[in-house]
């Protein structure tokens, strides 16, 4: 690394995470610092908390049952660019990147196979916006493998935000 990462900048991040399918399902929200770094092919690195509920997708009513929380650490790619929207002094960039994220689990009164605590593992293809000094915008599907006694895999949705943190001096 050319550069040290205290120069390269970094974001607070938060968000939606959530399995898909029918039956118990997991959903939450995502807090955590992300650092933009320059090794390989990956541009950012984040380290964060998610907190959610076991959602039953078949109930109609009453359909959450206990908590989780996790810890979160993922790498992101860099942009591979579609197109440039905006105005030409000021564009912003559209495209393609990929996310690879481990998370460890714990939760109260799991419905999962796994029960509790568990570990996951996704990949994650996504549509990007933004970057530079303006906020980051992405969304994220893809598979993730949840690890414990049973294994299983899900779908995966991610809604992404990213606010660049202020720097003050050098």
């Amino acid at each position: 690394m050319s550069t040290p990462l205290a120069a390269q900048g970094s974001a607070w991040a938060f968000g939606f995470a959530g399995t898909l399918g029918t039956g118990w399902q997991v959903e939450g929200g995502d807090l955590g610092v992300v650092q933009y770094i320059h090794v390989g092919p990956f541009r950012s690195a984040e380290l964060g908390a998610r907190l959610g509920t076991f959602i039953d997708e078949g109930a109609i009513v009453g359909g959450s049952k206990g908590f989780l929380g996790g810890v979160v650490a993922s790498v992101r790619t860099g942009l591979l660019p579609l197109a440039d929207i905006g105005n030409e002094t000021n564009p912003s960039a559209l495209g393609l990147d990929l996310t690879i994220e481990a998370a460890g689990y714990a939760g109260s009164d799991s419905p999962l196979a796994q029960g509790s605590p568990w570990a996951a593992i996704g990949f994650y293809p996504g549509v990007s916006f933004g970057g530079g000094d303006s906020p980051h915008y992405g969304i994220v599907v893809g598979p993730t493998v949840f690890i414990g006694p049973v294994t299983s895999v899900y779908g995966f949705l991610g809604l992404r935000f990213e606010l660049p943190r202020m720097h003050r001096g050098p």
